[in-house]
């Protein structure tokens, strides 16, 4: 009897225990949202991540990972969230083929099948190739509380609809291809996480709701003054503007806004100087306005003393700094700030205007830019007529490009350098010269200016006709080239001016008479950067001991920031020697060798390039961090590497003093630097190269990640610096943190 009472209890038991391991068909989706699923996968074209659906898929019961979450409730999907493997336009080199879906994608389509889920309250698509512009139906979604399509191909407006997301707590469109000016956000009432980054939006500077936490409009080209109206965003924690084209006074109330942690304005048009009454939050832990246009000095809470803060402020034209080195002059931030200035009105000059005088303004406009450009066009008509038949020996086509444009930006992550004005540079205007000119430049190619000679051409030293003294490279193309093709190359090229390049001022294409769509040579026009090579500094014990600590991690910040504008324009699988960065008179590092291909048959050597092209992009970058890394061994410990099992011995015998000891790490420093260092600088330094130097490419660090921690180290040394306790005190105080905070 006692067994059979007991029956009842094991089969209740048996049934739940087979209810929660085979779900019944009533916790199924209903049959349409089934069928919109399938949908969503043939349109986004069978993804990995998407592949194993079929008919007997039960969709709410998946397991969850990073790349696909669908949750459901009462039969309906709440959250749907998939993760491509397809590179954005800001991770996609210029050199990698645009990894899109195909033509036969329709964004209008297939948000028309997404919209049909509408208990959607989170929608995440992210890397998946989309592209074209974002139709207004996305406003369909009446329950979305978080919409991220970051790292597509989306183009053209953000959509006005947009604002109708009454619940909507966070928006992530970056790394996308939107432009123009963002439509007034204020309607999304309960916003608190807006990602813009990596797009092309501005000029104007969105209007925002004030319940903010966390704002990110990097990596744009939004121009204007920062707006007063942030001081109502009392919730802001997290501000981004960087790298954009903001100018004015950076506010003061920034610092002390109640909530705020984290604030990066760095490399922007930003001027003036900071009231020394500025207050910090005590939760500010981040400040970075590094490369702007600041004057003056920095207040207390954020200058060195600031124990809990990391602040940036280098490449401004700051005095209260501990070392003026990684500042520019006064004189630059004034030219410049007067440069970008806007233009102020008054109220009354506002209310003057009319409309009748702003039409006869557009029309005088109309009229003069009519005028001009048939002048313009006639005169570029007899040119060309002209140029045609001047050479009789040869050809030489002098192609027209925009000669001082600068390689647009495409970086990740959020911490990409904006190239520097040419005038900064104080180089002249790109020019592209006549066959007659180079002629002049090298009397004739005069044996005498030969200043060296190699596999794919011949190196002379030249003088312009304004006294300039170049180097211009002879190059003999091995294979047909058109001339177009070279034109192409060339606007490339003519876009390579850095302040840590050797920096190219012009070229010249020639091709014969009767052979006219056929180049022969390319002439290249090179500063000529005298000073010597870093490996002529480095093997010279006199100039070696000029390069002390702080020099030396000038020169190889220098090389980064170099390598991070030629990564930023595709430019990877460079030569990255010691021999191959040249120092000008200020010791500034100067990247002489760097490749770039031209476009070639398969197997056919390349006449521009420095070394082969690495099997792809990718790894090619790697390879060029590599090379950085072993370059700092070289500068740290002051030896010469000549093969990678030189450069994997010494990162071994660097790694073991690390860990052991800071006495033995700075036994194996170079003498001349002993005394001239911070060890905590010095310790950061040498991590950063044993990470660059990892045997697998993938656990290599970005260059946005080497230079962020550059940056570190120099802070850490101008503090040490200020307060006198550099590596000849080693007082067994040095803290054994850094190398937790070090990626």
């Amino acid at each position: 009897m006692r067994n059979n009472s007991q029956f009842p209890f094991i089969l209740l038991f048996l049934g739940l225990f087979l209810f929660l391991l085979f779900p019944s068909s009533s916790a199924q989706l209903v049959p349409a949202e089934n069928r919109i699923l399938f949908q969503i996968q043939q349109y986004l074209e069978f993804p990995p991540v998407l592949q194993s659906w079929n008919n007997w898929t039960n969709f709410c019961y998946l397991p969850k990972s990073p790349s696909l979450v669908i949750t459901c409730s009462g039969n309906h999907i709440t959250e749907l969230t998939i993760v491509g493997n397809k590179k954005s336009p800001s991770q996609t080199l210029k050199s990698s083929t645009p990894q899109a879906l195909s033509g036969k994608f329709s964004i209008d389509s297939f948000f028309t099948v997404v919209t049909k889920l509408s208990s959607l309250k989170k929608l995440s698509l992210v890397s998946l190739g989309l592209w074209g512009p974002l139709p207004a139906k996305i406003s369909r979604f009446h329950s979305l509380e978080v919409l991220n399509i970051s790292s597509n191909f989306i183009v053209g407006d953000i959509p006005s609809s947009i604002v109708k997301f009454k619940n909507l707590k966070s928006l992530v469109l970056a790394r996308n291809l939107f432009n123009g000016s963002v439509p007034d956000l204020k309607g999304l009432v309960a916003i608190q996480e807006l990602d813009l980054s990596n797009n092309h939006l501005g000029p104007k500077f969105p209007s925002i709701g004030n319940n903010i936490v966390t704002l990110n409009l990097s990596n744009n080209i939004f121009r204007s003054e920062i707006p007063n109206g942030l001081n109502k965003f009392t919730h802001l924690q997290i501000l981004d503007f960087s790298s954009n084209k903001l100018v004015g006074p950076i506010p003061s109330f920034l610092f002390s806004m109640p909530e705020i942690q984290s604030i990066n304005v760095a490399k922007n048009q930003l001027s003036g100087a900071l009231p020394a009454s500025v207050s910090c939050s005590n939760k500010l832990n981040f400040v970075d306005v590094s490369s702007n246009l600041l004057i003056g000095k920095l207040p207390v809470c954020l200058g060195s003393s600031s124990r809990n803060r990391t602040v940036i402020n280098v490449w401004n034209c700051l005095s209260s700094t501990s070392s003026t080195k990684y500042q520019h002059p006064h004189t630059f931030c004034e030219k410049q700030a007067l440069a970008v200035k806007p233009i102020p009105k008054t109220q009354d000059e506002k209310k003057q205007q009319s409309t009748i005088k702003l039409g006869v303004v557009i029309g005088l406009i109309v009229g003069i830019v009519v005028i001009v450009s048939a002048i313009g066009l006639l005169i570029l008509f007899i040119v060309k007529k002209v140029t045609r038949n001047r050479v009789q020996g040869y050809k030489n086509d002098s192609f027209a490009f925009e000669k001082n444009s600068t390689l647009s930006k495409t970086v990740d992550g959020g911490n990409a350098r904006r190239t520097m004005r040419l005038t900064s540079l104080g180089l002249p205007p790109y020019h592209v010269f006549t066959l007659e000119e180079m002629e002049d430049a090298t009397n004739n190619f005069d044996p005498t200016n030969l200043v060296g000679e190699g596999s794919q051409g011949q190196l002379y030293r030249g003088w312009l006709r304004d006294g300039a003294v170049v180097l211009v490279k002879c190059l003999k193309l091995k294979q047909k080239h058109s001339p177009q093709i070279l034109q192409q190359h060339m606007e490339m090229i003519s876009k390579l001016r850095h302040r840590h390049l050797v920096s190219v001022l012009g070229h010249c294409v020639v091709t014969y008479q009767d052979h006219p769509n056929t180049a022969s040579t390319v002439f290249i026009v090179l500063e000529n950067v005298v000073n010597g090579s870093l490996k002529d500094h480095l093997s010279d014990w006199r100039k070696r001991d000029v390069l002390k600590w702080p020099q030396r991690m000038g020169i190889t910040m220098g090389i980064a920031k170099g390598i991070q504008y030629l990564h930023t324009g595709g430019v990877t699988g460079n030569d990255i020697k010691l021999e191959n960065v040249l120092l000008d008179e200020t010791l500034t590092a100067r990247i002489s060798c760097y490749n770039i291909s031209l476009p070639s048959k398969v197997g056919s050597e390349s006449p521009l390039a420095g070394p082969d092209q690495l099997t792809s992009a990718k790894e090619a970058e790697k390879e060029d961090i590599y090379q950085l890394g072993t370059i700092l061994l070289e500068a740290i410990t002051g030896r010469p590497i000549n093969s990678q099992s030189e450069t994997e011995d010494l990162k071994l015998q660097v790694e073991t003093c690390l860990a052991e000891s800071p006495s033995k790490l700075r036994d194996l420093t170079d003498p001349c630097i002993r005394g001239t260092f911070a060890y905590e600088s010095l310790k950061t330094m040498v991590q950063i190269a044993v990470n660059c130097l990892e045997k697998e490419p993938s656990r290599r660090p970005s260059i946005e990640d080497v230079l962020w921690h550059m940056q570190y180290s120099i802070q850490v040394q101008d503090g040490a610096t200020n307060s006198g306790n550099l590596s000849g005190n080693l007082s067994g105080k040095i803290s054994g943190n850094l190398s937790n905070k070090f990626y």
